[in-house]
């Protein structure tokens, strides 16, 4: 999700390298403390549990702001792709924000401290998709997995199209192997008519029309 949001704008991307740094500054300072809450260590942690706070907070809000607009594309992109209609949620999780990140970490600290490691914030955090009201982890077989795999991923393209007004190459991997027949060829008839880059294990459906094919055997592309 953080690389879609540093394709939608730059500053995503800048939230998210903040967050690594100050998390890998208040792991540190945990390790060295060793289970030990010193009184140096607690003033340390407020500076960093207040920097958590801000970009942590900030990063959460763009997530759940891109998983908003995400939402609506997913569903339409998976109803092409299968065939149906499925009512699909996009819920963003943690554990902290009912009563707010600097307080969820100051609650925390005596664990964190004992632990050595940052138990609280985005970086534990979580999505929750279901598909018809219930979990696809562990409700949805491996092909309607793969077809939400596929909507997603378009669902993010056509969002930096509407928001950047650029057009990225879409990748795709090995991407008709787990698909029936309908379903490959509802995913050739919505794919972005500019440039794609598929891979793939068996033949190229019909439907596609390849600008070029490289063929891998033995090590060697022809």
């Amino acid at each position: 999700m953080d690389d879609l949001l540093a394709d939608v704008h730059p500053r995503n991307h800048l939230l998210s390298t903040d967050l690594d740094r100050i998390l890998r500054q208040r792991n540190a300072l945990l390790k060295q403390a060793r289970g030990r809450l010193t009184d140096d260590v607690a003033m340390t942690l407020d500076v960093w549990d207040a920097k958590l706070g801000e970009v942590g907070g900030n990063l959460a809000a763009a997530r759940r702001e891109i998983l908003g607009a995400l939402e609506p594309l997913v569903g339409d992109f998976l109803g092409a792709v299968s065939g149906g209609t499925s009512d699909i949620s996009m819920a963003y999780c943690d554990e902290w924000s009912a009563e707010g990140l600097v307080e969820s970490l100051g609650h925390a600290r005596a664990d964190d401290v004992r632990r050595g490691i940052s138990t609280v914030g985005p970086h534990r955090d979580d999505v929750m998709i279901r598909m018809d009201g219930l979990p696809t982890r562990t409700h949805s077989s491996q092909g309607e997995q793969r077809s939400l795999a596929l909507a997603m991923r378009l669902a993010g393209h056509r969002l930096v199209v509407d928001r950047t007004g650029t057009d990225p190459v879409v990748l795709l991997d090995d991407v008709f192997s787990e698909l029936d027949d309908d379903r490959v060829r509802a995913l050739v008839d919505i794919l972005p008519v500019t440039q794609s880059v598929i891979t793939t294990a068996g033949t190229v459906p019909d439907g596609v029309e390849a600008g070029s094919v490289l063929r891998l055997a033995d090590g060697v592309f022809s």
